[in-house]
Formats: structure tokens, C-alpha cells, sequence
């Protein structure tokens, strides 16, 4: 039990709270909660949790500035769990350094994953030198070594951009990643003309690894903010 992640839950609606520790205590996750923001930092910096499960609407401070704020010292992941729909803030909080972002409400099962896929990347960010020589998901298998792009053992051809993105994505499988991250990782540039290139770039990336683009399995679109590409 001592080896368990240990998860800092920020959440002022108590009945939400209780939810989520008990869903994560079933997992045998250890947690410590706190219903303000400023708490929230301070727990941070004295307790150095695994992970943050943050609400952006706290009594004290705004949880945009809780991000900012642990950000200047901690990479630690922060799922955002928030009644905020507005994409505007849901961009304003990823692009602030949130790992992910789930609207309420949302059920155990989904948390449970989030939380799965954050811990996971934080296991491998560990060890810096680990080169990762191939990805597979579900029926989509990348050698990054050799190039090749297979789906259901298929060999598929991608342009250099479109090889670009879908390696981008396979680094933070399971995270949102929104349109201006994106952008400047792949043009080095900030959102502009960019934004409808992606747009026909990943149409164009769909359409070669999607049995339906309509209906993905593999990418999905979160509306306004970005792209995630699944993990498990």
C-alpha cells in the first residue's frame, strides 16, 4: 500500500469530493484532500503528490491560478474535473499546464482511466534517457525506428507532417492536446494560418488509419480545445 500513487484531490463541492476519494481509495490510491485553492498549493509543496485532481471553481482562488502557480516548480500531473464548459477555458487551463480536463459529471470508470494514463506517462518521464522504439494501440502498430505506420497489420504511408502529428500524438497518448500545442510542436509557431492546415492534415491522417473517420477509434476531436489520441 505504501508504494501506491498518492493523489492531492482540490475539490469544494464536498458530496463531489467524497466521490472521488472513494473511488480512488478503491483503487488503493492514498490521497489527501483540500476544498481551496491556496491549501491546495501549499499541500503540493509539502506532501509532493503523484498526481492533482484540481476543480476550477474554488472559493478562494481560481483553479487557472493554481495551475500557474504549481507550475513554476512541479511538473506533477493535474487532471482538471470541472462544471466549466466553456472551451475557451478548457484550452486556458491545458495551455496553463493541465494534463487533462473532465467536465462533470463523469463517471468512476473515466476518472479511473484519466488517472491510469497520467500516472502512467509520469512512470516513464522518470527515467529521461528511456527511448521508446515502438507504439501500439489497439490495432495501430508504429516502429518508430524504421518509420513504418501499420493498422491492422497494413502498412500504411503518411507525409513527413502527417508522420510528425501522429508521433506527436503517440507521446502524450491519452492527453488532451490542444490545437496551439500542437501547432507549435509541428510549424514552431503559435495558432494563424496553421489551424485550418491541421484541420486537413489530421482529416487526411483519419481518413488513412479510421475504418470510419466519423466515427474514430483511434483520434478523437475535443471540440474547440484539441486532439486526443486513445491509450488503452
Amino acid at each position: 500500500m505504501e508504494n501506491k500513487p498518492y493523489i492531492l484531490v482540490v475539490e469544494d463541492d464536498k458530496p463531489i469530493r467524497n466521490f472521488i476519494t472513494a473511488a480512488i481509495s478503491s483503487q488503493g490510491y492514498r490521497y489527501i484532500e483540500t476544498s481551496k485553492g491556496n491549501e491546495a498549493i501549499a499541500l503540493s509543496m509539502s506532501n509532493s503528490p503523484d498526481l492533482i485532481i484540481l476543480d476550477l471553481g474554488l472559493p478562494d482562488i481560481d483553479g487557472i491560478e493554481v495551475i500557474s502557480r504549481i507550475r513554476e516548480w512541479s511538473s506533477v500531473p493535474i487532471i482538471i474535473v470541472s462544471a466549466r464548459e466553456n472551451e475557451r477555458q478548457k484550452v486556458e487551463a491545458l495551455d496553463k499546464g493541465a494534463d487533462d480536463y473532465l467536465t462533470k459529471p463523469f463517471g468512476i470508470g473515466e476518472l479511473l482511466a484519466r488517472i491510469r494514463v497520467s500516472l502512467r506517462h509520469t512512470m516513464l518521464n522518470k527515467n529521461k534517457e528511456e527511448i521508446i522504439d515502438t507504439f501500439r494501440v489497439k490495432n495501430l502498430f508504429i516502429d518508430f525506428e524504421k518509420r513504418h505506420v501499420i493498422i491492422e497489420n497494413k502498412e500504411i504511408h503518411l507525409t513527413p507532417i502527417e508522420y510528425k502529428i501522429i508521433s506527436l500524438l503517440c507521446k502524450y497518448s491519452g492527453r488532451v492536446l490542444t490545437h496551439n500545442f500542437i501547432i507549435h510542436e509541428i510549424w514552431g509557431t503559435s495558432l494563424g494560418n496553421e489551424t485550418q492546415s491541421l484541420r486537413v492534415f489530421m482529416a487526411n491522417l483519419r481518413r488513412k488509419i479510421e475504418k470510419d473517420p466519423a466515427q474514430p477509434e483511434y483520434i478523437y476531436t475535443e471540440v474547440g480545445v484539441g486532439y486526443r489520441l486513445v491509450d488503452e
